[in-house]
């Protein structure tokens, strides 16, 4: 199946998740538990995950799927000539809290580089797509990330874990944005704030993340002209391309600036009067 054929099927499993979701939301019809104690999941996600594996295993019988419920063995990142890399609802506590800003995330990576990436937004009404050098949409229209060279005014997004004992060291980073950028959003979804760095609302976004969180949305940003990369170096064995540590996506011109900026707070180096 051509990458095109491929995305196409893509868009239309992402748009029949975003309706069951969205039906599931209308009727309240879900249950939610802790995964590993902290993460919030519903049996939607569930659900939804098995919709798109058994619509994906349907038309390409037997290629390989890395997702956030049912294959979640990141073991097939460094094996799988080809992978469906999938987040059947990213953003689920702001599904189940009534947020809108919920996503279906579908990836297809091959030879270690993401060839296409869809992130249907269902209650937002968009859905943005990308082929591997041929450019991003939403809604089947051209988006283009932003082209700001100015650091002061830039707005930034980023998230942090839901592991508690984790977010102190982030708090040096999230201040050195506020005193050196416009301002901050976290708007709790990893794949809508890429997309909207594609679509140039957002300037900049960083953070530490699983690969289905961010699989599509950075080949998305990316062919929308940001400027991706890692404020570290990915170790080897993993493709880059789904190495979810320390990203930073932005407009290109502010890239290099961002990244020495987050990486001087990590190192404490910022001092604030």
């Amino acid at each position: 199946m051509l990458p095109q054929q491929r995305l196409e099927l893509a868009v239309d499993i992402a748009r029949e998740a975003g309706e069951k979701i969205v039906a599931a939301r209308n009727g309240q019809a879900f249950n939610q538990q802790l995964k590993n104690g902290q993460e919030l999941v519903t049996d939607v996600d569930v659900a939804v995950d098995t919709l798109i594996g058994e619509r994906l295993e349907a038309s390409l019988p037997g290629e390989q799927r890395l997702s956030e419920e049912l294959a979640p063995d990141r073991e097939v990142m460094s094996t799988a000539e080809s992978l469906w890399v999938i987040d059947p609802i990213d953003g689920t506590v702001n599904f189940a809290h009534g947020l809108r800003h919920v996503a279906v995330s579908i990836a297809w990576v091959s030879e270690g580089k993401t060839r296409l990436g869809v992130v249907h937004a269902p209650f937002l009404g968009e859905t943005y797509t990308a082929l591997y050098g041929q450019g991003a949409w939403c809604n089947g229209k051209p988006i283009h990330a932003s082209r700001t060279g100015n650091l002061q005014r830039c707005l930034v997004a980023t998230g942090f874990p839901y592991r508690r004992d984790s977010r102190p060291p982030l708090m040096r980073r999230l201040m050195a944005v506020l005193e050196h950028c416009q301002d901050v959003r976290r708007n709790g979804s990893a794949a809508l704030d890429l997309c909207d760095v594609a679509c140039g609302r957002l300037d900049a976004y960083y953070e530490s993340v699983s690969p289905w969180d961010f699989a599509a949305g950075v080949l998305i940003a990316r062919e929308a002209g940001a400027r991706t990369g890692h404020l570290y170096p990915c170790p080897k064995g993993i493709p880059e391309d789904l190495y979810g540590e320390n990203i930073l996506v932005s407009a290109p011109e502010i890239h290099a600036e961002l990244g020495d900026l987050l990486r001087a707070a990590d190192a404490n180096e910022l001092r604030y009067d």
